[in-house]
């Protein structure tokens, strides 16, 4: 017999952060919060993570810290007078949003990215107060919706989350994040759960008598006629509770859990499986791969050549390299012509182009796998980085636009520094940037006669990049200090903004 566990009436999470226990599961409908009553709720969960020994609420707790440090040191208006009008004004405040400045709301969502990754209740509870929080005082906020897209998928509600995700994709023109092929995903999972929900609704008719009772009691009741032998009366009562939680909108981690014991169950018997078992089956796999990975309508994508490392060396033999640097430098350079005259233009993840400064040609995009800013921009050869092989494959698969590039890296390019040069953490302890995986491969394989750098001051200048990404930090897990005494260690000529290595 296969023991079966059920979670079905765990209290769903984040009901008591930000609404009524009685308001029911939490939707893309934003529950109106105050600031400052978040801010509270981040200082009592700070302190309840004191002493924890999970990597990840460690992480949550330092982002709490930085955020809690950020508030206190920003000036705190005086109070105003209690009256009507002083009321009339707070709310108009509310209305119309400001009261969160970008630096606390870069923190906020930061919190609630760290909070999201823990996956357990309470911060999920806090995730959900912080959206709340940040779309009651910006309700235009695009970080805001597609965390708050991000929360409802992961407390197993995907209508809401599709409807969050839009809000998302309304406000955006660059989709860097791939957040319109996760809707595509979820959008053909839910169609496929449907067809499978009717099919089992034929396989087992008598089924729908039992899906206006509570599903918990059917699916017990299930169970037992299971260990006594009675696989009709067990599938009846399996089938009939899967319906009722359809119909009750249970969470989706939970439907797909109890759906999965019933296909363990019903390919466990020793009865000759029916055509719509095996049909359900099916449409299981379907809906569960859209749901992970969205779906894929050219694998081939455009007919793109995968290139490993010495077919990518004899495309840049013998040419002058530039690498640009995505920095604030850049943007007033008026070095567009002397860019352009180049043999091939490197540019990387979210670059911007304004020809009279940066050139117009883009030959090598060089980008991480985490998101997906200029994948849809034509270049020549596109080299994606990343350091765990699944990520990195999962990010190709969803992020790769179809003929937007005629080459792409295969694994030989994907870490340069870490799988090529065998630059581990001990030797070089930051996650090296694309500039620099790139730089150090083309410096690796030494094969240029020209190999300049355009504007590469380590963000000293700040960021320069397409408008989507402008909201993104620079990251302090890069070691920029290393990576600039790297470059000036081989430099072999500085003047104005290139410094040249060959």
């Amino acid at each position: 017999m296969t023991r079966v566990r059920s979670r079905w009436s765990r209290p769903r999470p984040g009901g008591s952060a930000s609404a009524p226990p009685d308001a029911g599961p939490p939707t893309a409908q934003v529950t109106p919060a105050e600031l400052e009553d978040c801010l509270r709720a981040c200082a009592t969960h700070s302190g309840k993570l004191v002493g924890s020994l999970d990597s990840r609420r460690v992480a949550l707790a330092e982002q709490l810290r930085q955020l809690l440090a950020l508030w206190a040191a920003q000036p705190q208006p005086a109070p105003a007078p209690t009256t009507a009008s002083s009321l009339i004004r707070r709310g108009a405040k509310t209305a119309t949003g400001g009261g969160i400045g970008n630096e606390l709301l870069d923190a906020l969502i930061a919190v609630g990215n760290k909070a999201l990754d823990c996956g357990y209740d309470d911060e999920l509870g806090l995730t959900l107060l912080i959206t709340d929080t940040i779309l009651t005082e910006r309700k235009n906020s695009r970080a805001g919706w597609r965390l708050r897209g991000r929360l409802l998928e992961a407390m197993g509600l995907p209508v809401a989350a599709v409807e969050a995700y839009e809000r998302y994709l309304d406000l955006t023109k660059e989709d860097g994040f791939g957040v319109r092929a996760r809707v595509e995903g979820i959008r053909t999972a839910q169609e496929r759960r449907a067809e499978l929900l009717a099919v089992l609704g034929r396989d087992v008719p008598a089924a729908a008598s039992f899906s206006e009772r509570p599903p918990t009691d059917v699916w017990a009741e299930g169970l037992q006629a299971h260990s006594d032998g009675d696989w009709d009366g067990a599938r009846t009562r399996l089938v009939g509770a899967l319906l009722g939680m359809d119909r009750d909108d249970a969470p989706e981690q939970d439907f797909q859990e109890a759906l999965s014991q019933y296909l363990d169950l019903a390919t466990g018997t020793h009865v000759r499986p029916t055509p719509e078992l095996i049909e359900a089956i099916a449409l299981f796999a379907e809906q569960r791969r859209n749901r992970m990975r969205g779906p894929l309508r050219d694998p081939l994508f455009g007919g793109l050549q995968w290139i490993s490392l010495g077919e990518f060396r004899n495309r840049i033999a013998g040419k002058s390299i530039c690498l640009i640097a995505n920095s604030g430098k850049v943007g007033e350079s008026s070095m567009g012509a002397e860019i352009d005259a180049y043999d091939l233009v490197v540019r990387f993840n979210s670059y911007k182009i304004d020809p009279a400064h940066t050139g117009r040609r883009t030959d090598i995009h060089a980008t991480i796998h985490k998101h997906g800013f200029n994948w849809d921009k034509h270049v020549d050869t596109r080299l994606v980085f990343g350091g765990v092989s699944g990520d990195w494959k999962y990010s190709l698969r969803n992020r790769l636009v179809p003929g937007a590039q005629t080459y792409l890296g295969d694994e030989s390019l994907r870490w340069p520094v870490r799988n090529i040069g065998r630059l581990g953490a001990e030797a070089w302890p930051g996650i090296p940037t694309s500039g620099f995986n790139m730089l150090w491969l083309l410096d690796f394989l030494d094969v240029s006669p020209t190999l300049d750098l355009i504007g590469f001051d380590f963000y000293e200048s700040g960021a320069y990049r397409i408008a989507e990404a402008m909201k993104m930090p620079i990251t302090s897990v890069h070691e920029y200090t290393s990576e600039k005494a790297w470059v000036m260690e081989r430099a072999q000529n500085v003047s104005g903004m290139r410094i040249s290595l060959r």
